[in-house]
């Protein structure tokens, strides 16, 4: 009896550029958000005229702008590319576990870009009088954007997780396919 596999090996996934983008775009928010933490405005840049202050714009703004949209971008692709896989699969395979990473990766990510943009936005030019709110001067407490950036990789490895479990590897065989030649 001889047995012939056919070689039905699954391909790669289609979207694994995808998978790839989102790794760069997500380690880019993280570095972004690490830049934003070493270049924020410090106390020294801080003016003050008796009633009022001053604080010049720093690189932080755009540090953090950029970061934000790296990992907005990176987030909302990343759900969509799962989603759609969601659509593709099996629905009792969409579990808990999934449902769990889809919740924790959006939780994550409000938290982060919550904490970007307010970051970002102290460190806008804070004119005399004007401030940064109510007429008053206020800078960012050491660690925000550090913990945003972590808060970024969070969330984007919970899309990594869920779009990892939801392909198959790319060398399985079909067992099912296989054809059974009697030689006699």
């Amino acid at each position: 009896m001889e047995v012939q596999e056919q070689d039905t090996r699954k391909k790669r996934p289609e979207f694994s550029p995808i998978f790839i983008f989102i790794v760069f775009i997500g380690l880019a928010a993280f570095f972004l958000c690490l830049a934003s933490e070493f270049q924020k405005a410090k106390g020294k840049d801080l003016k003050w005229d008796g009633e009022s202050c001053y604080l010049p714009e720093s690189h932080a703004f755009r540090f953090g702008t950029a970061a934000l949209v790296c990992v907005s971008v990176a987030q909302i692709i990343g759900n969509v590319v799962i989603c759609k896989g969601f659509s593709k699969t099996n629905k009792k395979e969409t579990t808990l576990f999934r449902a769990f990473f889809l919740l924790f990766s959006w939780v994550n990510f409000a938290v982060a870009a919550m904490l970007i943009i307010v970051g970002a936005s102290m460190n806008r030019e804070q004119k005399y009088g004007k401030g940064w709110l109510n007429g008053e001067c206020y800078l960012v407490k050491d660690g925000l954007f550090a913990s945003s950036g972590v808060l970024c990789i969070t969330a984007l490895g919970a899309v990594l997780g869920m779009f990892a479990s939801n392909v198959k590897p790319s060398l399985q065989v079909d067992t099912q396919n296989k054809i059974h030649t009697h030689n006699v």
